[in-house]
């Protein structure tokens, strides 16, 4: 184990990787039989969707509308607070990907191929039919754009940022497993290993997959019509599930290959060809009408977007069905489809974002893909606006009748369809594998009780979710098709919304930990007595200007380090502590013959303190003597606590100094268990213990 992980280690995580056999096959189960009675009893099924999601309109509309409001408000200003520099990780923790990288795998697995889909249809279908007021109008086609934007803006993304912070913080800071049921630690502890963090998890399951299934689903329909348009295949099911199958292949191949390397391509990959497919229609089109469109509809989402956020339509109800029946298609499908896919995707974003702070972390995920998503929306939106504004009235019945066909509708008023049909048709492709395979990595991490939370889960059961998602995706398709999907989706997007508003909690009940620590460290409880823990000038000069090498480092571990934690540990026993040592050796070829110390403390029910320390090896600078004599690296001995590494270094340290170096921390520790028990009224709030078995 690397010395990133090492303070965070603790007794939720398995000796070994081991299946959560409840949550696998309950959760495999339920959407195995889902699947299977969708398929043979198609009538029965869809009168059932029908029936709960009229319900779950009527019932819970305005809840939708009110939760997610609180979603936004939570997540921007926890970033906004003193709060946002906490990194997704501990403290000396750095970013796993680049910034090109990342950015790339946040727009690619959050959006996919719906964002072609609706990017032509929605604009189309709400200048004709807008919710309130005339269609076919300039203020029809302004609401237009800008409702398709708020479908697809700051109220998702802040969805899947809420969920990314709290996994990527209690499993990079605290080690907890990779499964939304850490989030809840804070509320119910070690009840989480139990009935309740099984429900959350299966929760988590059912609502991902349908809301990937969604995506496929709406995927699969465009990639048919485009063969249709490329090589006049018919559509139709039969042809869909084909496309079906070769995906869950190519799914497959890349979910296997990991999420540095397969899942990474294709998102890479996939955001450059939907670059190239906007630059072409923005550089082919109206540019100027474009460019102005793209200016006024970001001014209209930011000026609108405070009231249409909580706007629920409640005094346009009474005239008639057409406005609920509205909300029920578009903006409580969107929110409840964001909410399906929050759980998967916000894994997915932790996954990839430790070492990141909070603030970066919201700031990326609220921005990144947002820039993205406005200005494919509004150029791609705004040019099939143009030609129905322009008298093409025949383009927009079209779609209204079948929605599938407008973006490859879209480019054949451009030169050179048959290329961009086909590059079209490779960018769906791709949008729809890089969702579904980093949905079978994430999926398989729900089940599974990972022994390292940078791991993924087996092979065997990535496949086995490539191929379920597939099948869930046929049998919806099977029942009513789109409409089925995304009335499932409202449907099972509605429990995890619940399990949400407690990841809310957990998070603040969490960081309230990270205030008292930063008390108990600023705090002087260590007191300075003589010269014991200070160096003289010179002692300090010499250890200033000294890059020691493996031999000395070595040297510094055997006569100072290790003696004056065995003392410790000694004199603790003696006065009847719980406490214990251990001397691991170091993994890197080229740290042969180091090896870190770790002295645990045990405090009973309390946080334990542990102590460690581990020889780090760094590049040595020109100007020290080592880099002249032709050495390249150079050592530092750094202390680790719970939260991370402390930055210091121990080398030139007496035995003495040593040990009022781990006295102080000890103290400090002491003072945080004090400031956490006196302000919760003696129910100390903190996390399983590292090395605590």
């Amino acid at each position: 184990m690397s010395q990133n992980n090492s303070s965070n280690s603790n007794k939720a995580m398995p000796a070994k990787d081991q299946l959560n056999h409840t949550v696998f096959y309950v959760s495999a189960g339920l959407v195995l039989a889902f699947s299977l009675l969708t398929i043979f009893f198609n009538a029965q099924a869809t009168a059932i969707l029908d029936a709960v999601v009229n319900w779950v309109s009527s019932s819970f509309g305005w809840y939708y509308f009110a939760i997610a409001t609180t979603y936004i408000v939570f997540v921007i200003s926890i970033a906004c607070s003193r709060y946002g520099d906490i990194k997704l990780g501990p403290k000396h923790s750095k970013p796993e990907f680049s910034m090109l990288s990342w950015a790339s795998m946040l727009f690619a697995a959050g959006i996919g191929i719906d964002l072609m889909f609706f990017s032509v249809a929605e604009p189309i279908t709400q200048y004709m039919n807008p919710p309130t007021g005339p269609g076919q109008t300039i203020e029809a086609a302004r609401q237009a754009i800008n409702l398709t934007i708020f479908h697809y803006g700051l109220t998702g993304w802040c969805m899947y940022a809420l969920v990314g912070i709290a996994l990527g913080y209690f499993s990079y800071r605290y080690n907890l497993p990779l499964t939304i049921r850490s989030a809840l630690y804070p509320i119910f502890g070690d009840k989480i290993n139990g009935v309740i963090g099984h429900l959350v998890d299966i929760a988590a399951i059912l609502g991902a997959i349908f809301g990937l299934a969604t995506t496929c689903g709406i995927g699969v329909v465009q990639l048919n019509y485009g063969l249709t348009t490329l090589f006049g295949i018919q559509e139709g099911l039969g042809v869909q599930s084909w496309l079906v199958v070769f995906a869950v292949v190519i799914t497959i191949i890349s979910a296997t290959t990991g999420v540095d390397k397969g899942v990474k391509f294709f998102a890479e990959l996939n955001v450059y060809f939907a670059i190239g497919l906007l630059l072409f229609i923005l550089f082919l089109g109206d540019t100027t009408f474009l460019l102005n469109s793209f200016v006024l509809n970001i001014g209209d989402y930011i000026s609108r977007f405070p009231s249409m956020t909580l706007d629920t339509f409640a005094y346009h109800q009474n005239e008639g069905p057409a406005t609920s029946q509205w909300l029920k298609d578009w903006t409580l499908f969107f929110w409840a489809w964001w909410v399906a896919w929050s759980p998967f995707v916000g894994l997915f974003l932790a996954r990839i974002s430790r070492g990141r702070t909070i603030r970066e972390f919201v700031i990326g995920t609220l921005i990144i893909p947002l820039l993205f998503t406005i200005a494919w929306l509004s150029i791609m939106g705004n040019s099939a606006l143009y030609q129905v504004i322009h008298g093409n009235l025949q383009f927009a019945q079209e779609i209204l009748a079948k929605p599938e066909l407008g973006f490859y509708k879209l480019l054949s008023f451009y030169p050179w369809f048959s290329f961009t049909a086909v590059l079209a048709f490779i960018t769906g492709l791709l949008f729809y594998v890089t969702s579904a395979d980093s949905g079978a990595i994430v999926l398989g991490s729900f089940c599974y009780k990972l022994k390292d939370v940078n791991s993924d889960a087996p092979n065997w059961i990535r496949i086995f979710w490539s191929v379920v998602i597939g099948l869930l995706t046929i049998a919806m398709l099977m029942s009513n098709g789109i409409s089925s999907l995304q009335k499932a989706t409202v449907i099972m997007g509605l429990p995890f919304s619940f399990v949400m508003i407690f990841v809310m909690i957990g998070i603040l009940k969490s960081l309230r930990l990270e205030d008292y620590r930063n008390q108990s460290t600023s705090l002087n409880a260590a007191p300075v007595v003589g010269n014991v823990d200070i160096l003289n000038w010179k002692q300090r000069l010499s250890r200033v200007m000294h890059h020691p090498g493996r031999k000395n480092t070595v040297d510094m571990l055997n006569k100072t380090c290790q003696p004056a934690l065995e003392e410790v540990m000694k004199e603790l026993k003696s006065k009847g502590v719980e406490v214990s040592m251990t001397v691991s050796p170091m993994t890197e070829e080229l740290d042969a013959e180091l090896y870190h110390i770790d002295l645990t403390v045990g405090l009973n029910e309390e946080q334990n303190f542990i102590y460690q320390i581990w020889p780090q090896r760094y590049h040595a600078p020109e100007f020290s003597r080592r880099s002249q004599l032709g050495n390249t690296y150079y050592y530092r001995l750094e202390t680790f606590l719970f939260e991370g590494s402390q930055g210091n270094d121990l080398m030139g340290y007496s035995k003495e100094q040593v040990i009022n170096d781990v006295l102080d921390k000890y103290e400090r520790h002491l003072t945080f268990l004090h400031l956490n028990r006196e302000t919760t009224a003696g129910k100390t709030l903190s996390f399983p213990d590292p090395n605590d078995s």
